[in-house]
């Protein structure tokens, strides 16, 4: 076991955890922050989508022992009302259905939003390819990312 103090959504959180344990199970198990979410456990599916200093990352396979002084935000620190723009938009064009994998997808488009924000649709395309939606919402996620950069 290690003491980490990790800096999330603008707090510094403190955790006694195995080096070895990945952020997913601190944020849910540890920190009581259930808005990330497993999916299939090796970083696949998005579903764990987290950022790291405003980038996407996949969380269920990254080690707490490597996290450091990086800043990590979620789902809950993505607004404090659910009011950003992409969270908006996803309402706005109706995207969720089981819901399941949307916080994966929302923190995604926020990261790609944030760091690109004159993307092309194939630019949207190749970012979102990577977070799976079992109930095939791809194109209202598209048409939502796409509304918030009009």
């Amino acid at each position: 076991m290690a003491i980490y103090n990790l800096k999330i959504n603008g707090e510094t959180k403190r955790v006694d955890v195995d080096p070895t344990t990945p952020v997913l199970w601190v944020l849910r198990e540890h920190l009581n922050m259930p808005g990330t979410k497993y999916g299939c456990g090796v970083a696949m599916c998005g579903a764990c989508t987290i950022h790291l200093n405003g980038n996407a990352v996949r969380s269920c396979q990254l080690p707490v022992s490597t996290i450091g002084n990086i800043e990590i935000t979620t789902i809950e620190g993505l607004s404090e009302n659910g009011d950003h723009p992409v969270q908006k938009a996803w309402l706005e064009h109706d995207v969720a259905q089981c819901g399941y994998c949307q916080t994966g997808q929302i923190m995604t488009a926020a990261a790609l939003l944030h760091n690109n924000p004159n993307h092309t649709d194939a630019q949207i395309e190749a970012t979102m390819s990577g977070n799976i939606c079992r109930c095939g919402t791809y194109l209202r996620i598209r048409d939502a990312i796409k509304s918030v950069t009009k």
